[in-house]
């Protein structure tokens, strides 16, 4: 029988703390039941971890959210089949922001990524936000009408639509903020 030792060194320790806060603020967030509030928290945290853990860590932090709003109510209920769909627009904006930074897709980051200026960690938010409420409005657009119930139509389709695009952009600003801070 072979024994395996596992290592633990202070970045691994470190960023799995960090990942643990990370998701425990996008879990808490859906929790405030208003989305103005709860999108611009988790759309920050995504952004946080991508910047700091890499993008394995942001696409696992965008697949909770999504799960505990369906189950504490503030997506409604009637609103399940848009889970998938908003899973994928958090990974969509994950991966564009981190391409548009030059931080590695395959690889977890071993360090900070330091952006190298306001502009284009701003024009990365920018694009990134733009793709995810493009891609969510979309697919949003197919699965709203499947649903027969029309005012629970209506309220997903402004549901999905430019607050989407609104709480991507404020998540982006309150990101720079904390990583700003965070940096120094």
């Amino acid at each position: 029988m072979q024994t395996r030792i596992l290592t633990l060194n202070k970045t691994k320790i470190t960023s799995l703390v960090f990942f643990a806060a990370l998701l425990g603020v996008s879990i808490i967030a859906p929790l405030f039941h208003f989305q103005p509030i709860t999108g611009p928290i988790v759309n920050a945290c995504l952004f946080i971890a991508t910047a700091i853990l890499g993008v394995q860590a942001g696409i696992m932090l965008g697949l909770l959210p999504s799960l505990v709003a369906l189950s504490v109510g503030t997506l409604p209920t009637p609103l399940a089949p848009m889970v998938p769909f908003i899973m994928a627009s958090n990974a969509i904006m994950v991966v564009i922001f981190a391409w548009c930074q030059g931080v590695k897709l395959l690889a977890p980051s071993k360090e900070f990524h330091s952006f190298q200026s306001p502009f284009s960690f701003f024009l990365s938010i920018i694009s990134a936000s733009i793709l995810k409420f493009l891609f969510l409005f979309s697919t949003s657009y197919i699965v709203i009408h499947l649903i027969a119930q029309k005012p629970i139509a209506q309220k997903a389709a402004t549901m999905m639509s430019w607050p989407q695009l609104t709480t991507a952009l404020l998540g982006g600003l309150l990101a720079f903020a904390f990583l700003r801070v965070y940096k120094k």
